[in-house]
């Protein structure tokens, strides 16, 4: 499906993969602790998936690099919480939040990048400036904001799990 040999399959690879580990990252702060195994697959995909982003050709600043640099302060961010302040005091919610946040945007690229291969997407969506697009993405913001609210309540109240 993706050539992993290549860089666009590489990255895509990344993205994916990085995804994949979001998931249980999410499922545990919404349990109040971390999952640390699938928190470093997390970050270290989020990271190197957003770092590969700016290695495509390009003629000027994209949407895509702003994306992509907001990601990578915000993975830097969680690491820095995780592993430089270890969770303590108001660095527990921090991690929280940006990991959520990184997980985010990498859905929001991921439904973006469906728009515009996925063919019956494409078709809908042609510029992805219609209708069903925002409205894809506004659900994805709308699920994404509340998990993040909910993560950052519940992670801070529960006992520290390293």
């Amino acid at each position: 499906m993706f050539d992993p040999t290549t860089f666009v399959g590489f990255h895509t690879w990344l993205s994916l993969v990085a995804i994949i580990a979001g998931f249980p990252v999410a499922a545990g702060l919404l349990q109040g602790h971390t999952r640390p195994r699938w928190t470093g697959v997390f970050l270290s995909t989020a990271f190197a998936a957003s770092a590969t982003g700016f290695g495509f050709p390009f003629t000027g600043i994209l949407p895509s690099h702003i994306v992509g640099a907001v990601s990578l302060a915000l993975v830097g961010i969680a690491a820095f919480a995780l592993y430089g302040r270890r969770l303590e005091g108001p660095w527990r919610r921090t991690y929280a939040i940006t990991a959520m946040m990184v997980f985010y945007l990498l859905v929001f690229v991921l439904v973006a990048q469906m728009f515009a291969k996925i063919p019956p997407l494409r078709a809908l969506a042609p510029t992805q400036s219609e209708p069903v697009f925002a409205i894809a993405e506004a659900f994805v913001l709308f699920v994404f904001g509340t998990l993040t609210w909910k993560a950052a309540v519940r992670f801070v109240q529960m006992p520290r799990l390293i």
